[in-house]
This record gives C-alpha cells, sequence and structure tokens, in this order.
C-alpha cells in the first residue's frame, strides 16, 4: 500500500499578506481563520508578521461572571472610536466539553459595532482551556496587531480563579465587579486582585456600588505592589467609560507593549497542548495498568507521573 505523501507547510507568505499589514478587514479575516484553525498558511503568516509587533495596546478584562463585562468593553469600544482609534476585539466564550461548541454571546451584545470598520471583534471558544484565554487567542492578537490595530481588546471567560491568566498577555489589565461582589473575601477568593492595573466596580447605578469601590480602594491600599485606580461605571448609561478610557490611555503610555509576554505565553500553551494529547493518546489499558499500580500500591504517583512523561519525551 503506497503512503500519503507528507503534509507540506506553506512557509512562503501569503499573497495577501500586504492587504493584511495595510488593515484590510478580508484579509484580517482570513489570517485570523487560519491561525485558529492552524491551516496550512497559518505558519506562513505568523512568520510573516513576527517583526511587526508591539505596536499595539492590548488591554484584558478580567473578573466574575455577572460583572457586565461584555456591556462594559462594548461602551469601551465605543469610547475609542470616537477618540479616531482603530480597535480589535478577542472576546474569549465558554465552549462545551463536549461539543466544542460556545454560545458566543459576547459579539450578541456588540452589534452595535457590526457596520464600523474601525472595529473587528472576534470571538472564540475557550475549548476547554480552563485559564480564560483560548488556546489561539494569543496568535490572534499578534494578527490585529499586525494589521495595525491601535487597541487589542482582550475579554476573558469569567471563570473565577484562573483569571489571573490575562495578566501574561495584557499590556493593561482591568478587573471588573458588579456592586455586593466586590467584598474582600469575593476578591480574595478570585486571586485576581494582584494583577489589577485598574479595578471597576461596574454597575454603580446599583445599591452597594459606593460600599464596594470603597472596599476594593482599602484591599488595592495594601497591595505590594501599591495601590490601584478603582473606578465606578454604568456601561449601560454611558457613565463613567471617559474616565475609564483615560485611565487605561495612561497607563498604556508607561508600559511598552511587549509582545515576548504574549510568546511567552504561546509557547506555554502549545507545550501544554501537546502533553495533553500525548496523554489522550495513551492507550486505554496502558492506563488503567498505570492507575491501578497507584490504587494498588506498588507506586506513588509521582513516580507514575515521571514514567509517563519520560516516555513522552522520547517520542
Amino acid at each position: 500500500m503506497q503512503k500519503a505523501p507528507p503534509r507540506t507547510v506553506q512557509t512562503d507568505p501569503p499573497e495577501w499578506l500586504s492587504a493584511l499589514l495595510g488593515g484590510d478587514r478580508a484579509a484580517l479575516a482570513r489570517a485570523i481563520t487560519a491561525v485558529e484553525n492552524d491551516t496550512a498558511e497559518a505558519r506562513a503568516v505568523l512568520q510573516a508578521i513576527r517583526d511587526k509587533l508591539g505596536r499595539a495596546v492590548v488591554v484584558g478584562f478580567t473578573g466574575a461572571p455577572g460583572a457586565g463585562k461584555s456591556t462594559l468593553v462594548s461602551a469601551y469600544v465605543r469610547a475609542l472610536r470616537e477618540r479616531g482609534q482603530t480597535v480589535g476585539v478577542v472576546a474569549v466564550d465558554p465552549s462545551s466539553p463536549l461539543t466544542g461548541g460556545a454560545i458566543l454571546g459576547d459579539r450578541i451584545r456588540m452589534t452595535q459595532h457590526a457596520g464600523d470598520p474601525g472595529v473587528f471583534i472576534r470571538s472564540l471558544a475557550s475549548r476547554g482551556h480552563l485559564g480564560g484565554l483560548s488556546r489561539t487567542a494569543t496568535r490572534v492578537i499578534d494578527v490585529f496587531d499586525a494589521a495595525g490595530r491601535d487597541v487589542i481588546v482582550v475579554e476573558t471567560v469569567g471563570t473565577g480563579q484562573s483569571e489571573v491568566e490575562v495578566a501574561e498577555i495584557a499590556d493593561v489589565r482591568v478587573v471588573v465587579n458588579a456592586p455586593g461582589l466586590g467584598d474582600d473575601i469575593q476578591a480574595i477568593k478570585a486571586g485576581i486582585l494582584e494583577i489589577a492595573d485598574i479595578l471597576v466596580v461596574n454597575k454603580s447605578d446599583l445599591p452597594f456600588a459606593e460600599r464596594s469601590a470603597r472596599q476594593l480602594a482599602a484591599m488595592s491600599a495594601q497591595r505590594a505592589q501599591g495601590p490601584v485606580p478603582v473606578l465606578q461605571t454604568s456601561a449601560t448609561r454611558n457613565e463613567g467609560i471617559a474616565e475609564l478610557a483615560d485611565a487605561i490611555a495612561a497607563i498604556g503610555r508607561r508600559k511598552r507593549p511587549d509582545p515576548r509576554a504574549r510568546q511567552r505565553r504561546l509557547l506555554h500553551a502549545l507545550a501544554l497542548d501537546r502533553l495533553r494529547r500525548a496523554l489522550e493518546s495513551l492507550p486505554d489499558v496502558e492506563a488503567d495498568a498505570l492507575a491501578e499500580q497507584v490504587l494498588s500500591g506498588q507506586a506513588d504517583i509521582e513516580t507514575v507521573l515521571h514514567d509517563i512523561t519520560s516516555r513522552l519525551r522520547k517520542t
């Protein structure tokens, strides 16, 4: 039986790359689809844009579910457009652990920007990645950056404790809280207070907003890194949005965009993904035998883990 020819990897820049670097929307959509689906064009695109990165400011919005992140992001994008800046939005939605599909509700809440050529919104399914960020989010950010977007907004899934991951790829981190959810116990439990550059109490027209802002300000003052601004916003009423945009811009000017941090995150994600796939390819019989060794006391779990990783390194 004749073997199938090996898969060829395209390394020459595609003919539409110049259009991508010029900000063409069709080329941008095609490049994002390529890197998201890891097609043959993806590697060529990523190689071609690697020296075009570091111009855009990446702003990460994170926080507990129910804080109104999507509505706040939409209001922030509107403020940026009023200031003449172009925007790319990476909205990561939770996906089904069975089908991998996602509702992509963030895009639904940002339909007001659908006809604006200065805004490009890409919803990505988290595909089971618990850190709040899709494995492909870093690559999509790079494509937005190379295409000349002034600001790239990343909105995470909102899973709570693992949201600190956004700190590794965002230049400015905005942690969004809702009134009554920003007390000291919840903030500490979420584990995201330390990574914030700005703390926001959204839905400030609701009761307890002032109290939540005071509590967050008191906690911020105790941070080892020093306090950060605590702002109150009402995205639905467009209140406090201009102040938020000003605060983000001020921090963005002080911080240089760092594409190296994004690449570190990408390397980390790809390494974990490869390890996960290798473990999933382990035959059930072999996996059951290793589990039985642990259960029977023949081996401890650390020894079994070391044995598995050693074999994976040899493959």
